[in-house]
């Protein structure tokens, strides 16, 4: 590709492309884009001038650390693009129309977001689908045990209140029907006094 295209493709997968930010990061770049060797002799970088000629990475980290290659970079080449060699790990400045590899470089990114961007994600990284497949279904199964242990206390209470006025109801009917019945004793101990006075005279 192109460092145009490589530069669309990174930032449409999130990222940016590559900063190389000391020699630790540069040799594990080396480690592993020599593993690429049979396909292409270098990778694009993330290096651009900015209005003021100055030289950023495309994350707008400073260019503190730099592996040019012998003669890099050269003034008349100035506008030119940054290859990374998959072979030595060293710079130089090529046309941006070559046809490179590329390196992208993704921000740190929070756990939870970690976590979402592995599911928005997974019809494009192909090689982790299956782990992004049981990573949802996990995360599934999970919601699925909370709302249901939700659901149970949910309807416990629900059935304990029932109860509770039930019992209360009860209670109350039971009491009315107390002094409902104490009002019909009273009521009958006064007609049998009063049978008995009639039956006196």
């Amino acid at each position: 590709m192109t460092w145009a295209q490589s530069v669309t493709q990174c930032v449409q997968s999130g990222g940016t492309l590559t900063s190389v930010e000391d020699l630790a990061e540069s040799n594990f770049l080396v480690e592993h884009a020599d593993l690429h060797t049979s396909k292409t002799s270098g990778f694009w970088i993330g290096i651009y001038r900015n209005v003021n000629g100055k030289l950023l990475w495309q994350d707008n980290s400073a260019l503190v650390f730099v592996n040019w290659g012998e003669g890099q970079p050269s003034e008349d080449q100035l506008d030119y693009c940054v290859e990374l060699s998959a072979f030595s790990g060293y710079w130089s400045i090529l046309p941006c129309s070559s046809q490179k590899g590329y390196i992208c470089k993704k921000p740190k990114i929070h756990p939870l977001l970690f976590a979402l961007y592995l599911f928005t994600d997974a019809k494009k990284d192909k090689t982790h689908g299956h782990m992004n497949m049981w990573m949802l279904l996990t995360l599934v199964l999970i919601i699925l045990l909370g709302m249901s242990f939700m659901i149970y206390f949910l309807f416990k209470i629900k059935t304990q209140s029932e109860t509770e006025r039930e019992a209360r109801r009860h209670s109350t009917l039971l009491e009315y029907s107390r002094v409902l019945t104490g009002k019909d004793n009273e009521n009958d101990s006064t007609n049998d006094k009063e049978k008995n006075e009639h039956s006196v005279v």
